[in-house]
């Protein structure tokens, strides 16, 4: 599993692709939808049925190598890459409803700290998922402590409550904020369990792979 990109297997190669979909559809959802392009956010709602099938077709070779009767590594290996699946098909979910505000131009209509602390979640977010595909190509033990950084998701989920809470903005658009607040918390927890599954990829007493 572990190396560069050239020498990964047409499954794992598959799902870092998969990492780089969700990535570039949580970017382009949060910049459509703070900079009001409407068009930018029906591409990233169209692309998601580019995710799906992509994941269609790794389910499809993992079945088959798993009817193959694999060695008990790669058995593990396939198996915990249908977990792994699962959470990025959610994953480009939530950058999708992203992306349907930024059609509905949600954006425009939030107030200046709010969108302050959107763009900030982003940029948290896009690091965790950053450090969760070099996890899955290397399997390196150097990423960022994608637990801590959480943390400072969930801080400024509470920030961006507590100014929803402050009543500024109309209630059509709190109800639609409050929503953003938790996709965008959702996918940092997302990353969290995907870190915690790719290290349950590795065979027992591999603890530190090379990188």
């Amino acid at each position: 599993m572990f190396g560069d990109i050239a020498s990964q297997s047409p499954i794992d190669r598959s799902v870092l692709q998969l990492f780089a979909l969700v990535s570039e559809g949580l970017a382009q959802a949060t910049h459509a939808l703070l900079a009001g392009e409407r068009e930018t956010g029906l591409a990233v709602v169209e692309r998601d049925q580019r995710v799906d099938e992509l994941a269609a077709e790794v389910e499809r070779l993992v079945w088959a190598e798993l009817e193959q009767e694999p060695p008990v590594d790669e058995l593990r290996h396939l198996v915990g890459t249908l977990l792994i699946l699962s959470e990025l098909e959610r994953s480009a979910d939530l950058a999708e409803h992203i992306a349907q505000r930024a059609v509905n131009s949600l954006g425009h209509q939030m107030t200046p700290l709010s969108r302050g602390i959107v763009q900030r979640m982003t940029e948290t977010a896009l690091a965790m998922w950053g450090s969760v595909a070099d996890r899955y190509l290397v399997g390196s033990d150097d990423a960022v402590d994608l637990a801590e950084v959480d943390e400072e998701i969930d801080l400024l989920h509470d920030r961006l409550t507590a100014e929803i809470a402050k009543g500024a903005m109309e209630a059509p658009v709190i109800a639609q904020v409050t929503l953003l607040a938790r996709f965008y918390e959702r996918l940092g927890d997302h990353a969290v369990n995907l870190s915690r599954r790719i290290d349950r990829l590795r065979p027992p007493g591999d603890e530190n792979p090379p990188s």
